[in-house]
């Protein structure tokens, strides 16, 4: 949630800014704004897209090298332009941007108020702002030592940005639950909330974690905790490329990270699967395979997409490597007082690394002693710094806010997972290199389903002024039923629904007619013949049927509106070729809706607040 992006140096900061945050846009969109130190601070903020600041700067423009820039997702007050970031000090001298949500926020400002503090917006960091000023402002502390001392007060999530015009040659930044990287150039430093900001100017950049901050001056930086102990961080270098964080020709990020899906799944396998002898090699795991086989159960925690993939791995560890297995929403996870015994392991998932949910789940996990793993997309995200072990994803950036190539990317790994965890047990070692061998397949086969997507652009003008859809089906094609129904809720905003098709007549039945597509997952399996009978059911009700298949039988022509044909595979292996409709469904559907694909309403790409 919400984007901050900073940069001191020699350069103009304003175009480092502005572009900063469009690439950061993804993260929040509501407002945006930006500081600039030059003698006096410029401040600049305005409701809206980051083009309607840039229009603003356009006009006046903003000079300095030194500078902070936020594009925010609301929280705590209504988008507007005085909620926008930066929020700036009483006398006007520093400002700050801010993500995350301070929850004891209304304490301390009705303490402010009462010390004569005024404020101007509804936003928990314009608090912060006027408890910086105060101890600031009482004491003979350094700005440095009054931000870490009003830190110390705060209870919450921050990662925070802060200039000011009486110490020019002055970045501040610090974290706790929200992310914040400092890149290291040569004579210039640069801020972002993820690399993407960054990574146009240095692939050299400090982590930092939480409860740390970074003092940045114009001639070096160093990274203290938030008690004022120094630190000696470790540079680290980013694997991205400029590349992959523009669209490439395509209209929409989503787009085009549908039709990457080939190569990342592939990235997902390479150097992982031997196709000579069908091994499998985890490295990230090596150490802690046995710990992972030899489990008593696999408690795997998530939400949204990432959810929807750990439903399908729960059926694939299950399926292929008989260790059970207990999917758990994150959100919900560490406030149940979950029960987790010695000889469970948690497997936590999230594209960003980020997930402030996931992140508690896994932390909730360690507390009680347990082995926990993670599959995130990030290199050196949070996650991934705080975990076990675990593997990454190589899917490359996602910036579109509905996750598409993470999806398939996290099925991807949890597969290869699943056999690596099926050699020894109970499933036939032929079927294992079987299954090995298909999965190496799968990037051909979604090449196959890409090229549809005219007609399924066709399919999607027919139903794009429905108002609800219904998404059906069984196995490990359920959880493919929920994504495909959440892809359509996130971008197009028409109601939708996932479900077990044999549940349809325990209640969504009721609301079947000819005003109601239902888009169903008829996979020919073992569970084919019972999907068949739903579709009849629905058809009876008048409901049109989108059928999503493999089987080459005439018995959906004859039932169903629209048939789409994928290629057919292993029954674990089907939600990576059945999802691939399901996304691009959503996507023209949404697109001859006007719907802004890439930025929907209300969303943001990484949630990095509870």
């Amino acid at each position: 949630m919400c984007g901050i992006v900073g940069y001191i140096g020699e350069r103009e900061a304003a175009p480092i800014l502005l572009k900063g945050l469009r690439r950061l846009e993804y993260r929040g969109y509501d407002s945006a704004g930006i500081a600039v130190v030059n003698g006096t601070l410029d401040v600049r903020k305005k409701l809206g897209k980051v083009d309607v600041l840039s229009g603003e700067i356009d006009t006046h423009a903003v000079l300095g090298n030194v500078g902070i820039g936020h594009t925010r997702w609301a929280t705590h007050g209504i988008p507007s332009d005085i909620n926008a970031h930066p929020h700036v000090s009483s006398d006007g001298v520093f400002a700050l941007v801010h993500n995350g949500i301070i929850e004891n926020y209304m304490a301390l400002r009705e303490k402010l108020e009462r010390l004569g503090y005024k404020f101007q917006s509804q936003t928990d960091t314009e608090v912060l702002v006027r408890l910086i000023e105060e101890i600031h402002s009482s004491g003979n502390t350094s700005l440095v030592e009054s931000v870490q001392e009003a830190l110390r007060h705060v209870v919450g999530a921050y990662g925070i940005a802060l200039v000011s015009a009486e110490e020019p040659d002055l970045l501040i930044a610090a974290r706790n639950g929200s992310p914040l990287i400092l890149g290291v150039g040569k004579n210039e430093y640069f801020l972002g909330s993820d690399a993407s900001p960054i990574i146009e100017y240095t692939r050299d950049v400090v982590y930092l974690n939480d409860g740390e901050m970074a003092v940045v001056r114009r001639w070096g930086y160093e990274v203290l905790t938030i008690d004022n102990v120094k630190l000696d961080k470790a540079i680290d270098r980013l694997d991205w490329d400029l590349q992959e964080i523009e669209k490439g020709g395509y209209p929409h990020f989503m787009l085009k990270e549908i039709f990457e899906q080939p190569k990342s799944v592939q990235n997902a396998m390479r150097g992982r699967i031997d196709p000579a002898n069908k091994s499998i090699r985890l490295g990230g795991l090596m150490e802690y395979i046995d710990v992972l086989r030899e489990a008593s159960r696999i408690v795997i925690c998530a939400c949204g997409t990432s959810w929807h993939a750990a439903l399908v791995g729960e059926y694939m560890i299950e399926g292929i490597a008989r260790i059970p297995v207990e999917v758990e929403y994150a959100s919900e996870f560490r406030y149940r007082n979950p029960i987790l015994r010695k000889g469970d392991v948690v497997l936590v998932i999230s594209q960003s690394g980020e997930t402030a949910d996931t992140l508690a789940a896994a932390r909730e996990a360690k507390e009680q002693g347990i082995p926990v793993f993670g599959i995130c997309n990030t290199v050196g995200s949070t996650i991934s710094r705080e975990t076990d072990a675990g593997i990454y994803l190589h899917a490359g950036p996602e910036i579109g806010v509905a996750s598409t190539k993470a999806f398939t990317g996290q099925i991807t790994v949890l597969a290869m997972l699943a056999i690596k965890l099926g050699r020894g047990r109970a499933l036939d070692e032929d079927l294992l290199d079987t299954y090995a061998e298909e999965l190496l397949n799968i990037p051909a086969k979604i090449e196959e389903v890409l090229t549809q997507s005219e007609e399924i652009s066709n399919i999607g003008q027919q139903y794009s002024y429905m108002s609800n859809f219904l998404y059906l089906g069984r196995g490990a094609n359920f959880p493919v039923a929920l994504e495909g129904a959440l892809k359509l809720k996130e971008i197009s905003y028409i109601h939708a629904e996932g479900y077990p098709a044999a549940e349809m007549k325990h209640g969504p039945i009721a609301l079947i007619d000819q005003f109601m597509p239902v888009v169903v997952i008829a996979i020919k399996d073992s569970t084919y013949h019972k999907v068949l009978s739903n579709i009849e059911e629905v058809v009876a009700r008048e409901g049109a049927v989108i059928a999503v298949t493999d089987a080459d039988s005439g018995d959906l022509e004859r039932l169903c509106k629209h048939v789409i044909r994928i290629p057919s595979t292993l029954e674990f292996l089907s939600p990576l070729l059945s999802v691939i409709p399901l996304q691009l469904l959503s996507y023209h559907i949404a697109v001859q809706r006007g719907c802004d694909v890439d930025q929907p309403r209300n969303l943001a790409k990484s949630v990095t607040v509870e």
